[in-house]
Order: C-alpha cells, then sequence, then structure tokens
C-alpha cells in the first residue's frame, strides 16, 4: 500500500523527527513506531485470516479490484441505468418546459395563468 511517500518526503520527515525529538530520544521512538506497524499488519492479517474462514474458499475467488470504489463513475452508472444496455446511443430528450415559461406562453395565448389552489 502506498500514501504517496516518495524518497524525497521521508528524507524531509526523518530530518523534521530529528530536530524535534533530537538524536537520544530518536532510536526509542522508531522503534516505537516500528512495533505500532507490526501490530497494525497483524490486526490486517487477523482480520483477512478471520474473513477467509468465514468466507471459506469463496474469498479466493473474489477480484478485490474490482470492488475498489475508487474505479467507479458515477455518470458511466447513471447512463448503463437508464439506458437498456451500455452500447446503446443515449436518447436525447429536449428538456420539460419551466413553470415560468410555461405561464409565459399561457399568458401570451390570452389563456389564464396556471392556478394551484392547494399552494396558497
Amino acid at each position: 500500500m502506498s500514501f504517496g511517500l516518495t524518497f524525497d518526503k521521508l528524507l524531509v520527515i526523518g530530518i523534521i523527527a530529528v530536530l524535534l525529538l533530537g538524536p537520544e530520544r530518536l532510536p526509542y521512538y522508531a522503534s516505537q513506531l516500528a512495533r505500532l506497524v507490526k501490530s497494525v499488519r497483524g490486526l490486517a492479517d487477523g482480520a483477512k485470516e478471520r474473513m477467509r474462514e468465514e468466507m471459506g474458499p469463496d474469498f479466493d475467488d473474489i477480484d478485490w479490484k474490482k470492488m475498489d470504489p475508487r474505479q467507479y463513475d458515477p455518470r458511466r452508472i447513471i447512463r448503463e441505468a437508464l439506458l437498456d444496455g451500455p452500447d446503446e446511443p443515449a436518447v436525447v430528450r429536449p428538456p420539460a418546459e419551466s413553470a415560468y415559461a410555461q405561464r409565459q406562453r399561457l399568458l401570451r395565448e390570452g389563456k389564464p395563468a396556471p392556478y394551484d389552489a392547494e399552494a396558497t
């Protein structure tokens, strides 16, 4: 798993750590950080092993990259949901007439504007 840490960034973090902690306390905190990383890795491996036990052999067949939420494009999902199939061209419909435009059109035609008795 990469968090976008390059060698340059790690070097800057190391220099800041030396300045803040001092060279005397740095080995102790480095060992504490290593212990924390091992602990978190152990927790992750334990959770993965528990999932494998509970799901059985199906766990290995799952394509986890397909489950990554970063791959989803909401526009594509909506387009495919609205169309019968993903390969069909999109149907372009003219926009519906707004209430304001409808009112103006009715007034130009000499008809009374629509009235909603429940709105008052």
